[in-house]
């Protein structure tokens, strides 16, 4: 009857170490796909389906950061994820321009915070120009919040297009690209230089709730 426990134990005993050697060789295996695909692969066998395999918004952006660092640009470093500000990416341009760039690897449109949260981070940076690029769309809104601040969107087509003119050597098309002018609202600013100062979305609900009360 001993023997027989034994022998139950010895084989649950190998069969735990089986299972554990198992998943400790499949997490290096993945540990090292990550490390190769972030680190040691060439920045020209990437497309924008590999983009939308990657596992994080970090390997986005790791992307990015050897995509400015090939494109010879100056001042090239990655933020510190915890506490970047809302700037992931910083570089100096062919001016001589410091600018801070929000890294979106999104399926669905990016809306109005990666334009608050980039814009917001420019004087933390020293920056005067900001640019978020994204694997995706831009909602209605947050072009329109970018057009109005000068912040410069590159959505999923512009991102295809980088990648194709990087994969012929195309270098300086894609440096035009980042480094063109973003699409800019003025009317705001042009009522305010006429004195004309417009209520945009105007909540009449409130002012009537408070009007009523301020009149008992």
């Amino acid at each position: 009857m001993i023997s027989i426990l034994a022998v139950v134990l010895s084989i649950a005993v190998a069969v735990i170490l089986v299972v554990i050697g198992l998943v400790a060789v499949t997490k290096r295996k993945r540990h090292t796909i990550r490390t190769v695909f972030r680190e040691e692969y060439d920045l020209k066998d990437i497309d924008i389906e590999a983009i939308d395999k990657m596992e994080d918004g970090t390997e986005f952006e790791m992307y990015l950061y050897r995509l400015f660092l090939e494109l010879g640009y100056e001042g090239v470093y990655k933020t510190v994820g915890a506490r970047d500000f809302g700037a992931d990416i910083v570089f100096t341009d062919s001016e001589g321009v410091r600018n801070v760039v929000q890294a979106k690897r999104y399926t669905d449109p990016v809306g109005i915070s990666a334009v608050q949260e980039v814009y917001s981070c420019m004087r933390y940076y020293k920056a005067k120009k900001a640019i978020v690029i994204s694997s995706a769309k831009f909602t209605e809104a947050c072009e329109t919040l970018a057009g109005v601040n000068h912040v410069k969107l590159l959505d999923r087509n512009d991102l295809i297009g980088i990648i194709k003119s990087f994969k012929l050597g195309n270098i300086q098309a894609i440096k035009n690209k980042i480094e063109s002018e973003p699409r800019m609202i003025l009317e705001s600013w042009s009522e305010v230089n006429r004195g004309v100062l417009q209520e945009i979305k105007k909540d009449y609900k409130a002012e009537k709730l408070i009007k009523g009360a301020m009149r008992k």
